[in-house]
Protein backbone atom coordinates (compact mmCIF):
# COMPACT_ATOMS: atom_id res chain seq x y z
CA UNK A 1 0.00 0.00 0.00
CA UNK A 2 1.50 3.24 -1.01
CA UNK A 3 -1.22 5.19 2.05
CA UNK A 4 -2.17 2.94 4.98
CA UNK A 5 -4.11 5.76 6.53
CA UNK A 6 -6.98 7.31 4.90
CA UNK A 7 -8.01 10.58 6.78
CA UNK A 8 -11.66 11.25 4.97
CA UNK A 9 -13.74 14.74 5.37
CA UNK A 10 -17.98 14.02 5.96
CA UNK A 11 -19.70 16.42 3.89
CA UNK A 12 -19.42 16.57 0.03
CA UNK A 13 -17.27 13.58 0.20
CA UNK A 14 -18.74 10.97 1.58
CA UNK A 15 -21.83 12.01 2.55
CA UNK A 16 -23.92 14.23 0.28
CA UNK A 17 -24.67 17.22 2.49
CA UNK A 18 -26.67 19.04 0.15
CA UNK A 19 -29.26 16.76 0.23
CA UNK A 20 -29.38 16.24 4.07
CA UNK A 21 -29.42 20.56 4.18
CA UNK A 22 -32.31 20.67 1.92
CA UNK A 23 -34.11 17.88 4.23
CA UNK A 24 -33.64 19.70 6.78
CA UNK A 25 -34.70 22.74 5.77
CA UNK A 26 -37.54 21.83 4.27
CA UNK A 27 -38.78 19.69 7.47
CA UNK A 28 -37.94 22.55 9.57
CA UNK A 29 -39.84 25.66 7.93
CA UNK A 30 -42.57 22.95 7.63
CA UNK A 31 -42.41 22.50 11.25
CA UNK A 32 -42.66 26.22 11.47
CA UNK A 33 -45.41 26.93 9.84
CA UNK A 34 -43.51 28.09 6.34
CA UNK A 35 -42.96 25.26 3.79
CA UNK A 36 -42.34 27.41 1.02
CA UNK A 37 -39.08 29.06 3.81
CA UNK A 38 -36.74 26.13 2.46
CA UNK A 39 -37.03 27.48 -1.41
CA UNK A 40 -37.81 31.06 -0.77
CA UNK A 41 -34.74 31.75 1.45
CA UNK A 42 -32.19 28.57 0.51
CA UNK A 43 -29.88 31.44 -1.45
CA UNK A 44 -30.02 33.53 1.33
CA UNK A 45 -29.43 30.99 3.78
CA UNK A 46 -26.29 29.57 1.81
CA UNK A 47 -24.76 33.09 1.56
CA UNK A 48 -24.82 33.54 5.03
CA UNK A 49 -23.86 30.06 6.20
CA UNK A 50 -20.76 29.65 3.84
CA UNK A 51 -19.77 32.88 5.49
CA UNK A 52 -19.86 32.04 8.77
CA UNK A 53 -18.52 28.78 7.95
CA UNK A 54 -15.28 30.30 6.48
CA UNK A 55 -15.68 32.49 9.72
CA UNK A 56 -15.12 29.63 11.74
CA UNK A 57 -11.89 28.04 9.70
CA UNK A 58 -10.81 31.34 10.45
CA UNK A 59 -11.37 30.80 13.86
CA UNK A 60 -13.38 34.25 14.53
CA UNK A 61 -16.50 31.86 15.62
CA UNK A 62 -17.27 28.91 17.19
CA UNK A 63 -19.28 25.68 15.53
CA UNK A 64 -21.51 26.58 18.75
CA UNK A 65 -21.98 30.27 18.18
CA UNK A 66 -22.46 29.24 14.47
CA UNK A 67 -25.32 26.82 14.53
CA UNK A 68 -27.79 29.87 15.75
CA UNK A 69 -26.00 33.33 14.28
CA UNK A 70 -26.91 32.07 11.10
CA UNK A 71 -30.52 31.89 11.56
CA UNK A 72 -30.34 34.65 13.63
CA UNK A 73 -28.66 36.37 10.66
CA UNK A 74 -31.61 34.68 8.38
CA UNK A 75 -34.13 35.82 10.00
CA UNK A 76 -33.31 39.41 11.14
CA UNK A 77 -32.57 39.95 7.24
CA UNK A 78 -35.85 38.66 6.15
CA UNK A 79 -38.19 40.04 8.71
CA UNK A 80 -39.23 36.47 10.16
CA UNK A 81 -40.50 36.09 13.69
CA UNK A 82 -39.24 32.87 14.90
CA UNK A 83 -36.82 31.61 17.90
CA UNK A 84 -33.60 30.89 16.28
CA UNK A 85 -32.69 28.98 19.14
CA UNK A 86 -35.88 26.26 18.37
CA UNK A 87 -35.51 26.87 14.76
CA UNK A 88 -31.39 25.61 15.01
CA UNK A 89 -32.36 22.91 17.48
CA UNK A 90 -35.13 21.58 14.80
CA UNK A 91 -33.16 22.30 11.64
CA UNK A 92 -30.40 19.79 13.67
CA UNK A 93 -32.29 17.43 14.58
CA UNK A 94 -33.72 16.73 11.12
CA UNK A 95 -29.63 16.95 9.43
CA UNK A 96 -28.84 14.67 11.75
CA UNK A 97 -31.37 12.21 9.36
CA UNK A 98 -29.44 13.05 6.49
CA UNK A 99 -27.24 9.43 6.12
CA UNK A 100 -27.56 10.65 2.03
CA UNK A 101 -24.19 8.75 0.78
CA UNK A 102 -22.27 10.04 -2.19
CA UNK A 103 -22.12 7.65 -5.09
CA UNK A 104 -19.37 5.31 -4.37
CA UNK A 105 -18.65 6.08 -0.96
CA UNK A 106 -19.26 2.53 0.15
CA UNK A 107 -17.61 0.79 -2.52
CA UNK A 108 -14.14 2.72 -1.91
CA UNK A 109 -14.24 1.80 2.01
CA UNK A 110 -14.89 -1.59 0.81
CA UNK A 111 -11.81 -1.59 -1.53
CA UNK A 112 -9.22 0.16 0.95
CA UNK A 113 -10.93 -2.31 3.69
CA UNK A 114 -7.10 -3.03 4.08
CA UNK A 115 -6.35 0.91 5.34
CA UNK A 116 -6.90 2.00 8.40
CA UNK A 117 -10.07 4.63 7.43
CA UNK A 118 -10.57 7.73 10.33
CA UNK A 119 -12.60 10.61 10.01
CA UNK A 120 -11.93 14.62 10.13
CA UNK A 121 -14.83 16.78 10.07
CA UNK A 122 -15.67 20.38 10.68
CA UNK A 123 -19.00 19.42 11.75
CA UNK A 124 -21.92 19.57 14.59
CA UNK A 125 -20.60 16.60 17.10
CA UNK A 126 -24.14 15.04 17.27
CA UNK A 127 -24.98 15.68 13.55
CA UNK A 128 -22.35 14.36 12.06
CA UNK A 129 -22.26 11.67 14.75
CA UNK A 130 -25.57 10.82 14.02
CA UNK A 131 -25.36 10.93 10.29
CA UNK A 132 -22.28 8.66 10.64
CA UNK A 133 -24.91 6.20 12.59
CA UNK A 134 -27.57 5.59 10.64
CA UNK A 135 -25.13 4.80 7.61
CA UNK A 136 -23.71 2.01 5.84
CA UNK A 137 -20.54 3.06 7.00
CA UNK A 138 -21.21 2.89 10.47
CA UNK A 139 -18.28 0.64 11.49
CA UNK A 140 -15.49 1.24 9.05
CA UNK A 141 -13.98 4.23 11.07
CA UNK A 142 -11.12 3.56 13.43
CA UNK A 143 -11.52 6.85 14.52
CA UNK A 144 -14.05 9.95 14.01
CA UNK A 145 -12.71 13.02 15.12
CA UNK A 146 -15.02 16.24 14.95
CA UNK A 147 -13.93 20.05 15.08
CA UNK A 148 -16.59 20.66 17.58
CA UNK A 149 -15.27 18.09 20.37
CA UNK A 150 -11.77 18.64 20.05
CA UNK A 151 -11.46 22.17 19.77
CA UNK A 152 -9.34 22.64 16.66
CA UNK A 153 -11.07 22.93 13.51
CA UNK A 154 -9.53 21.93 9.82
CA UNK A 155 -7.30 23.80 8.19
CA UNK A 156 -5.38 24.45 11.57
CA UNK A 157 -2.60 21.41 11.96
CA UNK A 158 -3.92 20.77 15.47
CA UNK A 159 -6.70 18.64 14.63
CA UNK A 160 -4.12 16.63 12.47
CA UNK A 161 -1.85 16.70 15.41
CA UNK A 162 -4.75 15.21 17.28
CA UNK A 163 -5.44 12.90 14.44
CA UNK A 164 -2.25 11.33 14.44
CA UNK A 165 -1.97 11.13 18.36
CA UNK A 166 -5.19 9.12 18.94
CA UNK A 167 -4.23 6.62 16.03
CA UNK A 168 -0.74 6.26 16.95
CA UNK A 169 0.57 7.10 13.64
CA UNK A 170 4.35 8.96 13.10
CA UNK A 171 5.02 8.23 9.48
CA UNK A 172 3.27 10.83 7.76
CA UNK A 173 4.44 9.68 4.27
CA UNK A 174 1.94 7.13 4.86
CA UNK A 175 -1.33 9.07 5.14
CA UNK A 176 -3.42 10.88 3.10
CA UNK A 177 -6.22 13.28 3.61
CA UNK A 178 -9.25 13.24 1.58
CA UNK A 179 -11.94 16.24 0.94
CA UNK A 180 -13.28 18.56 -0.84
CA UNK A 181 -12.44 21.41 0.03
CA UNK A 182 -9.57 23.06 -0.68
CA UNK A 183 -9.58 25.86 2.21
CA UNK A 184 -10.32 23.10 4.89
CA UNK A 185 -9.05 19.71 3.72
CA UNK A 186 -6.46 20.21 1.24
CA UNK A 187 -4.80 23.79 3.41
CA UNK A 188 -5.36 21.60 6.07
CA UNK A 189 -3.63 18.68 5.18
CA UNK A 190 -0.65 20.79 3.63
CA UNK A 191 -0.25 22.88 6.78
CA UNK A 192 0.47 19.41 8.07
CA UNK A 193 3.00 18.38 6.31
CA UNK A 194 0.90 14.98 4.61
CA UNK A 195 -0.47 14.50 1.30
CA UNK A 196 -4.06 15.60 -0.02
CA UNK A 197 -6.34 14.45 -2.81
CA UNK A 198 -9.04 17.18 -3.80
CA UNK A 199 -12.49 15.05 -4.50
CA UNK A 200 -13.72 18.08 -7.37
CA UNK A 201 -16.69 15.80 -8.80
CA UNK A 202 -17.64 19.15 -10.53
CA UNK A 203 -14.68 19.85 -12.17
CA UNK A 204 -14.12 23.29 -11.02
CA UNK A 205 -11.01 25.27 -11.67
CA UNK A 206 -8.68 25.47 -8.50
CA UNK A 207 -7.87 29.78 -8.58
CA UNK A 208 -6.91 29.88 -4.85
CA UNK A 209 -3.26 29.16 -5.18
CA UNK A 210 -3.75 25.64 -2.49
CA UNK A 211 -2.15 22.62 -4.63
CA UNK A 212 -3.22 19.23 -3.66
CA UNK A 213 -1.01 16.08 -4.10
CA UNK A 214 -3.85 14.54 -6.70
CA UNK A 215 -7.33 15.27 -8.19
CA UNK A 216 -9.92 13.05 -8.44
CA UNK A 217 -13.91 13.45 -10.04
CA UNK A 218 -14.75 10.06 -8.55
CA UNK A 219 -13.95 8.59 -4.91
CA UNK A 220 -13.77 5.11 -6.93
CA UNK A 221 -10.49 6.81 -8.83
CA UNK A 222 -9.06 6.95 -5.01
CA UNK A 223 -8.13 3.41 -5.27
CA UNK A 224 -5.45 3.42 -7.89
CA UNK A 225 -3.76 6.63 -5.70
CA UNK A 226 -3.76 4.96 -2.45
CA UNK A 227 -2.84 1.09 -3.87
CA UNK A 228 0.50 1.94 -5.50
CA UNK A 229 1.35 -0.41 -8.75
CA UNK A 230 2.35 -4.21 -8.07
CA UNK A 231 -0.54 -4.35 -5.67
CA UNK A 232 -4.12 -6.16 -6.50
CA UNK A 233 -7.17 -4.08 -5.45
CA UNK A 234 -9.07 -6.05 -2.92
CA UNK A 235 -11.90 -6.68 -4.73
CA UNK A 236 -13.59 -9.73 -1.75
CA UNK A 237 -13.21 -7.28 0.58
CA UNK A 238 -16.08 -8.09 3.13
CA UNK A 239 -19.18 -6.10 2.14
CA UNK A 240 -20.03 -3.31 4.50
Amino acid sequence: MKYEVILFDVDDTLFDFKKAERHALHHTFTQFGLPQGATEYKASYDEINSTLWREAEEGHITSAELRVERFKRLFAAHELDFNPDAFSAAYLRYLGEGAFLIDGAVEICELLSNCRLAIITNGIKEVQTSRIQLSPLSHVFEEVIISEEVGFQKPQAAIFEYAFTKLAVSDKSKVLMVGDSLTADIQGGNNYGIDTCWFNPAGKANTSGIQPTFEIKSLMELANIVISEGHVLNLTAPKI
